[in-house]
């Protein structure tokens, strides 16, 4: 009876000509829900991915010798710099072509600078089904930023300074937004199937072979490789290392959940809290398997296997970081871990000299990252999984060792003998990162 005397009051009063109109006004106010909350999607995970530039950057201080540091704090704030202006003048649109590409499905329009919406965009002229044009400028330009990162590390304490820039120029403007389009801008691999949610592949492999090409053709350090056997040459802070490894773990969470590309419903914002907790335990059980590796293996655990291992396991669930099991994240992380525990000493026999081991947490981890995607995503394969790595690393590899090539023949891409004994800090830089002590 209650039920039912409220129900006949509703009907009165919607009867009413005042409340009546204020229904309808309602009805056609647009929801502006999904477009304000993607946004701040894109904002935040923008930031926390901006914060990885500095992981990067301690990371890699803390890995080289401390005649070093200079040169790769120099190098890590230039690149993100620099990858923001290319990005702009010619990467983004590039990479999201919309109707305009130039070869349909592969390569986009060039030097199509990108604009914002005006101030004080109105409700009608927004894109309310998805978000800003500046958020989404924002949080793609870090992915970005982060491909080139990942070569800076592999190159250090042997590559010059300014051909390395004009090669951070080339890769953030061009190869990095050339291949992302053929999957995420709607290009020829994301009509095959290929699935790549993060970017194990279109980011992390990308730049591990793009780092690959160059330390192939710079050659390794001085005295690295003598008489068959490997010589250690260990980092500079190790603490660096750990808090660069610390706040790389950090804005992952805005590298995996942010690309969840929306958060205007209750799904969307739950399906960004799965991908937060897949993340975070694929990081831990790289990290694990790693330490107990290390243990077994070497009788010791080894701090910088440690770290390695949980940013494979980053890397690894990035290509799906949503749709494992928190125990599927597990296994896929901890395989992450088991590469670079193997992988680093393997490239040592080959005498690729990789300075933070970059190549088997990017480049290896990535492959497995994106090869592990079929067993938990429905419709994708693994066949279709392995055509797109071997797409994109051949073409990021055949382009970015030619860029090197030229570089190479053209003013040099090495330091001198001299130059590199010393350290790049003073011969690049002419200052110390600690010139209370004496480098070594």
């Amino acid at each position: 009876m209650k039920k039912l005397t409220v129900t006949l009051a509703a009907t009165a009063l919607a009867t009413l000509p005042g409340l009546a109109f204020a229904q309808d006004a309602a009805a056609e106010t647009p929801d502006i829900t999904p477009y304000i909350f993607t946004t701040l999607l894109f904002l935040i995970g923008g930031f926390l991915v901006f914060w990885m530039a500095a992981g990067f950057a301690m990371l890699e201080a803390g890995l080289v010798r401390s005649k070093n540091v200079t040169m790769q704090l120099t190098k890590n704030v230039a690149l993100f710099s620099i990858a923001a202006i290319m990005y702009w003048l010619i990467g983004f649109n590039l990479m999201y072509p919309g109707e305009g590409w130039i070869v349909p499905g592969v390569l986009g329009p060039l030097f199509a600078v990108t604009s914002l919406e005006p101030v004080g965009l109105g409700t009608d002229a927004a894109a309310l089904d998805y978000a800003s044009a500046g958020s989404d400028f924002f949080f793609q330009l870090m992915f970005c930023a982060t491909t080139a990162s990942i070569v800076s590390g592999t190159l250090a304490e042997r590559i010059k300074l300014w051909p390395f820039l004009i090669f951070v120029a080339i890769l953030t403007g061009v190869i990095y937004p050339i291949e992302a389009s053929w999957q995420w801008g709607g290009g020829f691999l994301s009509e095959m199937g290929f699935s790549d949610f993060a970017g194990s592949t279109l980011v992390h492999a990308a730049g591990g072979f793009a780092a690959l090409a160059g330390a192939l053709i710079l050659g390794p350090r001085i005295g690295k490789y003598k008489d068959g056997r490997t010589v250690p040459m260990p980092g500079s802070n190790l603490a660096l290392a750990t808090l660069g490894t610390f706040i790389l773990w950090l804005g992952w969470f805005g590298f995996n959940g942010g690309s969840q590309l929306a958060m205007g419903t209750v799904g969307d914002v739950t399906d960004v809290s799965r991908i937060f907790a897949n993340t975070n335990m694929a990081a831990a059980a790289g990290a694990v398997t790693a330490l107990l590796l290390t243990q077994l293996l070497f009788k010791k655990p080894d701090l910088t296997m440690i770290l390695n291992g949980a940013l494979a396991g980053l890397v690894s669930i990035t290509a799906g970081p949503l749709d494992p099991t928190l125990f599927g994240a597990l296994w896929i992380g901890a395989v992450g871990g088991v590469i670079v525990v193997f992988a680093v000493p393997m490239l040592d026999k080959m005498q690729i000299d990789d300075v933070v081991g970059a190549i088997p947490v990017h480049l290896l981890a990535g492959f497995w990252g994106t090869f592990a995607v079929p067993f938990y995503t429905a419709d994708t394969s693994f066949v279709t999984q392995i055509i797109g790595f071997a797409a994109i690393g051949a073409f990021t590899f055949v382009v970015s060792g030619v860029v090197w090539m030229i570089l190479k023949s053209t003013m040099g891409i090495r330091v001198t003998e001299e130059d590199e004994i010393n350290g790049l800090d003073m011969a690049e830089l002419g200052m110390d990162a600690y010139p209370e002590f004496k480098a070594s």
